[in-house]
């Protein structure tokens, strides 16, 4: 039922809309037009004050025809850089940029299925229960849409985020993060003339650093020190650095006791190097990025999708993933989510590619979500 020279005529449309983070007005005006033809509901929030973004994020509501567990379907518009004045192409059933800017799989070719799956809906009159889309801002910049979405706007019980590469694949688990700076205070001092009335920061930040666990620590949890900034110049004693890193797992103890070992060896570094007055010091701030994402399976949203799979002939593995999205934070908002994939590869590159077979059997498979949740 998929029309897959429409589908692959839409992503192609949409990947040369520019829409880099803060600035999806163009997308999103075209999207609003696109469902309004298909006798959707468009609404957008307010959270474009809190993002930044041209626009809040955009909410599309397709009535149903039959009863069934309402369900949402979730991508985001923005794209990172580079992305200006895009040349997107098919060629040998794969989609490309022509080496100057990224593709725009990410997440445009879910933006394509979630339109291509709206039209045979609505032109084949099949059964289906009302169908909420949901278009976000920010996401490549901290989800900062997701994050001030207005969940009062939301009526469906669960769904999917189309946001990631293998389209046998579901997602159904993601760690929760915590963002972190570090601020050692030091003494200023000339390094030539009285280099001992200095504190030297960067040298007390080196010595809690060396005792500072990064990488991936097990296969549940990773950490990560990603800049490092300080000093003004190489005649004076630095007194000041700024750390700044982040943890993540799968498991909240985990991620806590990581987060309490980087402080304590900061705490530590600063205290050996103690002298009178204020000097040196210490500031930190942790910062909560996302929560933990965990849909058990067993879960509705993941059975419906498996009976899906197989009236396709295909089976989706169940798997979890190391990194962040909106999905993280619809399940911090009671709302069930898992994530399914579009096919995208090397994403946020100038390599990045799209099979085209991949996007059709991606709306294929999202489709027959739809259509089974009108029988449940």
């Amino acid at each position: 039922m998929i029309d897959n020279d429409r589908l692959s005529q839409e992503f192609l449309r949409l990947a040369h809309i520019e829409s880099p983070s803060k600035h999806e007005g163009k997308l999103a005006q075209y999207l609003e037009g696109t469902f309004k033809n298909l006798g959707a509901r468009c609404l957008f929030d307010n959270s474009a004050p809190k993002t930044g973004s041209e626009v809040g994020n955009l909410i599309v509501k397709l009535s149903g025809n039959a009863s069934g567990r309402k369900i949402f379907l979730a991508a985001h518009m923005d794209t990172v850089e580079p992305c200006r004045n895009p040349k997107i192409f098919l060629e040998n059933g794969i989609f490309r940029s022509d080496g100057r800017t990224i593709c725009g799989a990410d997440d445009k070719s879910a933006i394509a299925v979630m339109i291509e799956v709206a039209r045979v809906l609505q032109e084949r009159r099949l059964p289906h229960p009302p169908v909420e889309f949901i278009f976000t801002t920010c996401e490549e910049i901290g989800l900062l849409g997701a994050k001030n979405l207005d969940y009062t706007l939301i009526e469906a019980e669960f769904g999917y985020a189309l946001d990631s590469e293998d389209p046998d694949q579901l997602i159904n688990r993601a760690p929760e993060a915590i963002r972190f700076s570090l601020q050692v205070l030091g003494r200023a001092a000339h390094a030539g003339l009285c280099p001992e009335k200095g504190i030297n920061a960067i040298k007390i930040a080196a010595q809690a650093l060396v005792k500072t666990p990064v990488g991936r620590l097990d296969k549940e949890t990773t950490a990560n020190i990603g800049i490092i900034r300080g000093g003004n110049a190489t005649n004076i004693v630095p007194e000041e650095v700024e750390i700044l890193g982040e943890v993540r797992s799968h498991r909240h103890e985990k991620l806590e006791s990581v987060w309490e070992g980087i402080l304590q060896a900061f705490e530590e570094a600063v205290a050996e190097h103690h002298q009178e007055g204020p000097r040196p010091a210490l500031n930190y701030e942790k910062i909560q990025d996302y929560p933990l994402m965990y849909v058990p399976e067993g879960h509705q949203v993941i059975n419906l999708a498996q009976r899906a799979a197989s009236k396709l002939g295909r089976t989706l593995q169940i798997t979890l993933t190391g990194g962040g999205s909106d999905a993280n934070i619809f399940n911090g908002q009671g709302l069930p989510c898992v994530i399914l994939g579009t096919g995208m590869q090397q994403v946020h590159s100038t390599a990045e590619y799209l099979r085209q077979e991949d996007l059709v059997q991606t709306a294929a498979l999202v489709l027959q979500i739809i259509l089974e949740a009108a029988a449940t």
